[in-house]
């Protein structure tokens, strides 16, 4: 299906990312894993092609730089930058609180990871899907929490509504060529995310899943690989999900025995 083509994948080390990874990697993709912990990279690498055999080209980056992100998509070998998708799915949730009592430091690791860094890559990436004959896909990781706001999430929900614009701007912005842009809106999902966003608090992070089965990475990749697989004449432009007993970002019906 993606035999020869090349993904590149943000926020590769965990969750959505990893799990793009591995599913692009079944389906035949070289790729181009990227995050933090370049440790976990080589370790998915080695996992990859152990299964799959799959091509891998492994760097180690932080989205929220601009200097890196340049310095990454530069040092590409040649052979590495006629990049067909961009799946940028780096991202995050710090700290839960109200605008006017909210932690700065948890403002800005969301603003700089959620909108800036998809920004960074956005930027560096399209232009080599131009030149190479204006073929291409992006796909961002956005959120349910995009789409309106719930208590205590402000800052996080309107990083989400830019990635949903910027989503919808690059897609006028490219509507003259063949590059799509698409738009995974997820609700509960069970990642790294909530672990993320309360900071290391387990027991936290686990009541947000209890009493309903979440979406899992898989799901999301599923979407992905969906929206990347369509004839070229199709543009999946935004999508939301949910779990079957979540309604909207505030209603979820939660079994009592947790169960």
């Amino acid at each position: 299906m993606f035999k020869n083509k090349i993904a590149f994948i943000t926020g590769a080390s965990s969750g959505f990312g990893e799990a793009c990874a591995r599913l692009f990697a079944e389906h035949g993709a070289k790729l181009i894993l990227c995050a933090r912990r370049n440790d976990r990279l080589e370790k998915l690498a080695k996992e990859l092609y152990s299964d799959f055999k799959t091509e891998t080209h492994i760097v180690k980056l932080d989205v929220r730089v601009r200097a890196d992100v340049k310095s990454c998509i530069d040092s590409l070998p040649a052979e590495w930058k006629t990049i067909d998708v961009l799946i940028n799915s780096a991202g995050l949730a710090s700290g839960l609180g109200k605008v006017h009592e909210g932690d700065i430091d948890d403002w800005e690791a969301m603003i700089d990871t959620n909108v800036k860094g998809l920004l960074y890559l956005t930027r560096s990436v399209v232009p080599l899907m131009i030149n190479n004959g204006g073929n291409g896909h992006v796909i961002n990781i956005g959120s349910i929490a995009g789409i309106a706001a719930y208590p205590n999430g402000g800052v996080y929900c309107g990083s989400k509504a830019a990635v949903r614009l910027i989503s919808d701007g690059l897609r006028i912005d490219l509507v003259d060529t063949n590059i799509r842009v698409t738009n995974i809106q997820p609700g509960l999902a069970e990642t790294e995310f909530s672990m993320v966003r309360f900071h290391g608090d387990e027991e936290k992070a686990a009541q947000v899943y209890k009493g309903i089965e979440a979406l899992t990475g898989l799901d999301i990749a599923e979407i992905a690989l969906f929206s990347a697989n369509r004839p070229t004449h199709v543009q999946i432009c935004e999508i939301t999900v949910t779990p079957t007993f979540q309604a909207s970002a505030q209603v979820v019906f939660k079994k009592e025995d947790g169960k």
